[in-house]
């Protein structure tokens, strides 16, 4: 990758990190899920309000870690929201890597993935009103 292009990946990826998109709490969320990567102690919740017609309406994440985490789970539902859940289905690991940008080790790729693995989660785990696991929802 040239020096040019990986100080735009980088300047993005600081951009998302310090002033992320849709960071906080979701005020009508229909779906939630939360996760970890032990490895390194970064923590991804995503907060969804899906409509009936399958369309992300609104998406927020919150959590801790590094700055790759937390600027993918930015980018992540910067680009998701407005979508519908099938395409969320439809979105690999290896979309979200190219959306990063930025070539990662191994182990920084977990960091990256986190928020994907939350929001493959997320589509799956419904809430209540109360923001409690609804008794129908999927083990």
């Amino acid at each position: 990758m040239p020096l040019e292009e990986d100080e735009l990946y980088q300047q993005r990826i600081l951009d998302h990190y310090e002033e992320p998109f849709h960071r906080g709490s979701c005020p009508h969320a229909t779906h939630v899920h939360e996760d970890d990567n032990p490895m390194c102690g970064d923590v991804v919740r995503m907060e969804l309000a899906v409509g009936p017609d399958g369309t992300i309406r609104d998406a927020y994440f919150n959590g801790e870690g590094c700055c790759i985490s937390q600027a993918s789970a930015s980018m992540l539902v910067e680009k998701m929201r407005g979508r519908r859940v099938d395409d969320v289905k439809r979105f690999t690991a290896e979309d979200m890597l190219a959306l990063f940008g930025a070539r990662l080790t191994p182990n920084r790729q977990k960091c990256c993935l986190l928020p994907w693995r939350v929001l493959q989660s997320a589509i799956y785990s419904p809430v209540d009103g109360n923001g409690n696991a609804r008794p129908d929802a999927p083990k």
